[in-house]
């Protein structure tokens, strides 16, 4: 039988694609930038990261409870990738770290706004036994996406001389390309649950349905893991004391979005047959491992394997945790549900990456990422007692 993901999940990909083509030509120079360049200690850039990443998560609770009462994701997403894209590329003329702040923060504005109403659309663009397929299929596109990036960058700067800031700038011209692509491409789907020619005259008269137990579980199960969990800006700076050149720092970043290019589609078909828990704790495993063993490193060889065995785990949970949300919840929430996903995400976002950098810069690589394989093993019990079933029956 030939499977069809329809146009609005191809072109979302799509627009993942050149949006994270866009980021990542800025994204693995950015923790050398920061350091080295601006003067930034660890602590500041986790910091950087961590905040950015907790005000996303706000207000992807906000944009998806406000997409799902006005039963239209379009214009929010819209809203949210042309943000970040005319912010993104003012890193360029920073002067300071905090300035850098300032700009990753409202980039990460954008993405809030984006974020849930986006995971929702592909949501309403699928049927529920193509879901773990849809967003593997998504986010294979979007790390397809920092695959070019990091090999656009690694270009410039090496074969033709090329500064960092430059660099910067030149990020701009794929996330001009993204948001044409989103304007163009995408289509407002019927609103879920109700059909089309009712739904604006019932919308405002129906209760809202519960999320559930279940759902709010999940989340403070995902809350404790991303506690450990912190930016992976830490591993590129690992990366450098470990002797990984700078111009090789976008090669290993590409390298690793290749192996979630390769694994995240096969990951989520995997969810859909097998279930969604084995998949997701198979996945922190891996994470939990690949922590202990940045800890060990002692060579710049050691750097490229874990990177390569890292993108398995985004591979094995990235999507698949994203199916899960929609498979716990009524069909008109998901755009709330998704942004709870994200606000959960958020939440433990700024405090792991402060306590990480600071654990780093006061006890070494050794206990920082130690603690957070230790988050990661304790999240994957944790999932296994609080979802029950190999399978969450998906809800249409």
């Amino acid at each position: 039988m030939k499977v069809r993901l329809g146009r609005n999940v191809v072109a979302l990909a799509a627009v993942s694609f050149f949006t994270d083509a866009s980021s990542e030509m800025i994204y693995p120079l950015l923790p050398l930038f920061v350091t080295a360049t601006l003067g930034g200690s660890a602590t500041l850039l986790g910091a950087i990261e961590g905040a950015a990443d907790s005000v996303s998560a706000l207000l992807k609770l906000a944009s998806g409870w406000l997409s799902d009462r006005t039963r239209r994701r379009k214009p929010l997403v819209v809203a949210g990738y042309a943000l970040a894209s005319a912010v993104r590329p003012l890193i360029a003329i920073s002067q300071t770290a905090l300035q850098v702040l300032a700009i990753r923060v409202t980039d990460r504005v954008g993405k809030g706004i984006r974020g849930a109403p986006r995971d929702a659309l592909i949501a309403d663009s699928v049927e529920p036994e193509l879901r773990g397929r849809a967003y593997g299929f998504h986010r294979a596109a979007d790390h397809a996406g920092a695959v070019v990036g990091p090999l656009v960058a690694w270009v410039l700067m090496s074969q033709m001389g090329v500064g960092v800031r430059t660099i910067f700038w030149l990020a701009a011209i794929p996330a001009v390309i993204a948001v044409i692509t989103l304007v163009v491409g995408v289509r407002e789907p019927a609103p879920p649950a109700l059909a089309p020619a009712l739904a604006p005259a019932l919308a405002p008269a129906l209760p809202p349905a519960p999320l559930g137990l279940r759902f709010f579980a999940y989340l403070g199960v995902l809350l404790l893991f991303t506690l450990g969990n912190s930016t992976d800006a830490f591993l590129l700076l690992r990366a450098t004391e470990l002797g990984v050149s700078a111009a090789l720092l976008p090669v290993l970043w590409a390298m690793l979005h290749l192996v979630k290019t390769v694994s995240s589609t096969p990951g989520g078909i995997l969810s859909d047959r097998r279930g969604r828990k084995p998949v997701i704790v198979a996945g922190w495993m891996v994470y939990a491992v690949v922590y202990l063993m940045f800890g060990h490193a002692t060579d710049a060889w050691h750097v490229w394997v874990l990177f390569a065995i890292y993108g398995v785990y985004f591979g094995l949970t990235e999507g698949v945790e994203r199916a899960l949300v929609a498979d716990l919840v009524p069909a008109a929430r998901r755009g709330a549900a998704f942004g709870w996903y994200n606000l959960a995400i958020g939440l433990g976002a700024l405090p792991a990456s402060i306590i990480f950098g600071t654990i780093y810069d006061r006890f070494g690589a050794f206990i920082a990422f130690t603690v957070g394989a230790a988050a990661a093993m304790l999240a994957s019990v944790g999932l296994w007692i609080v979802v029950p079933g190999a399978t969450s029956r998906a809800r249409t």
